[in-house]
């Protein structure tokens, strides 16, 4: 696991319910798992996908528990693929004035420039 100074929090946004569920709840598994690799904390609102097996919930009650998680977050990222409630996420995240990434890719990048900053201020 890559260490950064900073413990930094990534909601990972995508599609739940157009497309394949579980194929979708893998992704953000997936996508999780490369962000801890890279040094992020990531949350996956998906896995409240076996706790919706259990126990089912209104779509209002997981839309309202996503949105008290985003904004404990530092940054959303948003997974490709068609989703209203990723795309309100992605809203709220703006409306917090979170950087909102697109890419693993881009959310690194902005995170290591935001590191170099840091350590060339230190100096």
């Amino acid at each position: 696991m890559k260490k950064r100074n900073n413990k930094i929090k990534v909601y990972i946004a995508s599609p739940y319910t157009l497309g394949d569920v579980a194929v979708n709840v893998k992704l953000q598994i997936d996508t999780a798992d490369i962000l801890m690799d890279e040094g992020f904390y990531p949350f996956v609102p998906l896995y409240s996908h076996f706790q919706h097996m259990a126990h089912p919930r209104v779509y209002t009650d997981w839309i309202e528990n996503d949105f008290i998680w985003v904004e404990v977050c530092d940054c959303l990222l948003r997974l490709g693929g068609e989703s209203k409630g990723a795309d309100d996420e992605v809203k709220y995240a703006e409306k917090l004035g979170l950087p909102v990434f697109y890419s693993i890719k881009d959310l690194c990048e902005y995170y290591d420039l935001i590191w170099m900053r840091d350590e060339a201020n230190r100096i």
